[in-house]
């Protein structure tokens, strides 16, 4: 079974890092898919029209799991976090979603409220958020899953991607890399910066796939409706493999 990973992106179609992983035998194998534009790849996203196309592509390829890297609820009145969900809290997220239409840093709001309505946009057609942590496989239903690719890194014992402003193409060799040596795969062709990110983003999809509960971290309360709103949500992390030779080894590339 195969899950689909994507590192949102809302300025540019171009920015829209899209891969299907599928593992084969021992290793995982990572499809990239050319960012969608409806003749404009420069121009900005339309957030159901991104739901469409994506929805459309798991539909005829049988996918359960897709996993998104942007916000999917706002903060719940009561959570006790000040102004954060709680799952940002915990993993210290370097932008914050608070009550409906708050964000932290304050730039932030147009990507968060077109992720949310990404999800939206999705659940029209039939797809919902993840809700619970003791059967996270998808099973009869199709699932959206957070992801938070800065965490996900960090999750496997590497050193995060910078970002895209500020990496080098040096930068990207090296974590692509330093992840293989993690996470055995092969990819259709070398990924950019938004694809990578899909990729370490979307790794604990496959745990979730194959109800594989030790394969996944999953952080924060379940989302709900609360005065209107979808509140909360999970984010989902990779686990690291089992101690290797090839695991160890990896830790080298943080010296």
């Amino acid at each position: 079974m195969a899950v689909l990973s994507v590192d949102l992106a809302y300025r540019c179609w171009a920015d829209v890092g899209i891969v299907v992983l599928e593992r084969r035998s021992a290793a995982v194998h990572c499809e990239i898919i050319p960012s969608f534009a409806p003749g404009n790849e420069r121009g900005p996203v339309d957030a159901n029209v991104l739901a469409g196309f994506l929805n459309h592509m798991a539909t005829v390829r049988g996918i359960q799991v897709m996993m998104l890297d942007g916000p999917q609820a706002w903060k719940s009145r009561d959570n006790g976090c000040e102004h954060a969900r709680v799952s940002e809290q915990q993993l210290n997220t370097a932008a914050k979603t608070g009550l409906p239409g708050i964000v932290k840093p304050l730039t932030y709001r147009p990507f968060a409220e077109f992720c949310l309505d990404v999800y939206d946009a999705l659940c029209r057609r039939g797809w919902r958020r993840l809700a619970t942590r003791e059967q996270p496989g998808a099973g009869p239903e199709r699932v959206l899953v957070e992801s938070y690719p800065h965490a996900a890194w960090k999750a496997l014992g590497l050193k995060p991607l910078p970002s895209k402003r500020r990496h080098k193409v040096s930068d990207l060799a090296a974590a692509y890399g330093a992840l293989r040596q993690v996470i055995p795969f092969t990819t259709n062709r070398p990924p950019n910066h938004d694809q990578l990110q899909a990729i370490v983003g979307g790794l604990p999809g496959l745990a979730l796939e194959a109800r594989d509960a030790a394969g996944a971290q999953i952080v924060g309360s379940p989302p709900r409706r609360e005065e209107g709103h979808w509140r909360e949500g999970f984010i989902v992390l990779p686990t690291p493999p089992p101690v290797s030779p090839a695991w160890l080894q990896s830790f080298r590339w943080l010296d």
